[in-house]
C-alpha cells in the first residue's frame, strides 16, 4: 500500500536507498496501540496515544489511525506500522484494523543501526489536491524516511480486510 524512500541518512553515507518490498505478514504475538476485540463483541476499543503517534485523519469511513507496534522476538523487538479505522462518533472505538502491516523493516537501514528492526511514524502530511498521504518514518533510530500513499487506498484496504 505504501512506497517507501529514505531520503535523510543519519549516518551521513550519503545513499538513498529504493522502495521497499511489499507489506509484512499478518501480525502474531505483538503488541500495538489497538487494542481489544471485534466489532461485534461490543467492548469497547481504545487506542493508545503512545503507539497512535500521528493525529488520525478523517475519512468518510471513519478515523483512518496510523500506529507503530512492536512484536517480540527473541532476537528483540520488531517494530512495525500499522492501520485502524475508529468510529467518527466514538473515536476509542475500533471499527476494523488491517491484519497485515502497511510498512516493517525490511531494507538495510530499516534493519541496522542504533535500534535495529524498528519503522515508526513520526508525521503525516494529507496533500488534498493529489490525495497522497506522506508518512515521515524513523528506521533503525538512524534514519528519516518517507512513505506515500493515496488516501482512498488506505480506509478501502482496511474495510476489504476480513473483519
Amino acid at each position: 500500500l505504501m512506497k517507501s524512500l529514505a531520503f535523510l541518512q543519519a549516518r551521513g553515507d550519503g545513499v538513498v536507498h529504493g522502495p521497499q518490498k511489499g507489506p509484512e505478514a499478518p501480525r502474531r504475538d505483538h503488541r500495538d496501540g489497538v487494542r481489544g476485540r471485534d466489532q461485534g463483541s461490543g467492548a469497547r476499543h481504545v487506542v493508545e496515544d503512545e503507539a497512535a503517534r500521528e493525529e488520525p485523519l478523517r475519512t468518510e469511513h471513519g478515523w483512518l489511525v496510523i500506529y507503530h507496534g512492536v512484536k517480540e522476538t527473541i532476537a528483540g523487538g520488531i517494530y512495525r506500522v500499522g492501520l485502524a479505522l475508529t468510529d467518527l462518533d466514538e473515536p476509542t472505538r475500533v471499527v476494523r484494523r488491517l491484519p497485515q502491516w502497511i510498512l516493517g523493516p525490511l531494507s538495510p537501514y530499516e534493519r541496522e543501526g542504533d535500534v535495529p528492526n524498528v519503522v515508526f511514524p513520526c508525521g503525516l502530511v494529507h496533500d488534498e489536491v493529489s490525495d497522497e498521504i506522506r508518512l515521515y518514518y524513523g528506521a533503525a533510530d538512524t534514519s528519516v524516511c518517507l512513505a506515500t500513499a493515496q488516501l482512498g487506498d488506505l480506509p478501502a484496504a482496511v474495510l476489504a480486510a476480513p473483519a
